[in-house]
């Protein structure tokens, strides 16, 4: 007789903070320096900007839930994990919440209060399907969430992605940037290293694009999870890419694991954690190869491209998009 194996289901905590308008920015850059990268912003000023302009107007209907969310303290919605590493990353998040309340000026992003949640991994699943549609990213790439279909047209590929509690879905700009400069870059045969892979996006777009080698590194052993089941979403043979967590900043041994030499390294985080990886990137490229950084705000993106060229790095292309910032440099 054959037994239905049971799996439970990983639990999640919603995590709800609420801030200001003007707090939003410091507050999701607290979020992204913790490697809180997936997050909801509801804004209540832009809610009701849109309310009161010309673009409802257009609208046929506004669902009721919108207008439900009118008047709505301005909050940030994120995910963790029930584990080990989510408790921890929650207790940083209260840690850094204190902070933000006591820098000059922090009367000015609210209350600041986490309120907290358990929901179920399907449930947080759902809460993403209602924001992810397909869409198209420069002229070779259509990214789609599983559950979606997508009728194909021309010769563009076709990148299934499904977030897991994971950042990269490609709607966000700093992800969106990437994908754009992967499109100039990826030749085939590279080997490229994407370092805080996150939902995988970006080392599945380059073999999608014809790299044949992809080894992805991030923090949070979810991510791995996510990255590798996204990987064989996309029918990605498994001897070519390889996912591993760990901190490069702190780990030796990792970064020896890593080896090299690589044609592309892809680093989609945080002006902060990039400054701290900067004296490793050279040693994980090929002379002549690419570094692709992102996750920038435009005010710290002088600041990263100076540590970089003091390095040896030459700029090639930098873009800008909703306030941030993706670079692609050379390596001599």
């Amino acid at each position: 007789m054959n037994k239905k194996r049971q799996v439970k289901a990983m639990n999640w905590t919603e995590v709800r903070i609420f801030t200001t308008t003007e707090g939003i920015e410091p507050v999701t850059g607290a979020l992204i320096s913790l490697g809180i990268n997936g997050m909801i912003v509801e804004d209540s000023k832009d809610l009701e900007r849109f309310l009161q302009g010309d673009t409802a107007a257009r609208w046929d209907y506004v669902d009721d839930e919108v207008l439900r969310q009118r008047g709505r303290e301005s909050n940030i919605r994120v995910y963790l994990a029930d584990n080990q590493q989510g408790r921890e990353q929650l207790q940083w998040l209260r840690q850094s919440l204190q902070a933000l309340k006591q820098q000059e000026g922090g009367a000015l992003y609210g209350r600041l209060e986490a309120e907290l949640t358990n929901v179920q991994e399907e449930d947080w699943a759902n809460n993403w399907k209602k924001y992810f549609k397909p869409f198209t990213v420069g002229e070779k790439l259509v990214v789609k969430p599983s559950w979606e279909n997508w009728e194909e047209t021309g010769d563009r590929r076709i990148l299934e992605i499904d977030p897991g509690s994971s950042f990269g879905t490609g709607q966000h700009h700093t992800t969106r940037l990437c994908l754009e400069q992967l499109e100039a870059l990826v030749r085939p045969g590279d080997r490229i290293l994407d370092l805080g892979c996150g939902s995988g996006i970006l080392f599945i777009a380059a073999m999608l694009l014809g790299a044949v080698d992809a080894t992805a590194v991030d923090i949070e052993e979810n991510s791995i999870r996510v990255a590798k089941e996204n990987a064989m979403k996309n029918h990605l043979d498994p001897a070519a890419y390889h996912a591993e967590q760990g901190d490069i900043i702190s780990d030796a041994a990792l970064r020896q694991r890593l080896g090299g030499p690589y044609d592309i390294v892809a680093a989609n985080i945080v002006a902060d954690v990039i400054l701290a990886m900067s004296p490793y990137f050279a040693g994980f490229l090929k002379k002549g190869g690419h570094l692709l950084v992102s996750g920038i705000i435009d005010e710290r993106q002088d600041e990263v491209k100076e540590a970089l060229v003091q390095r040896g790095f030459q700029l090639l292309r930098e873009n800008r998009e909703g306030g941030w910032v993706a670079a692609t440099y050379r390596r001599p």
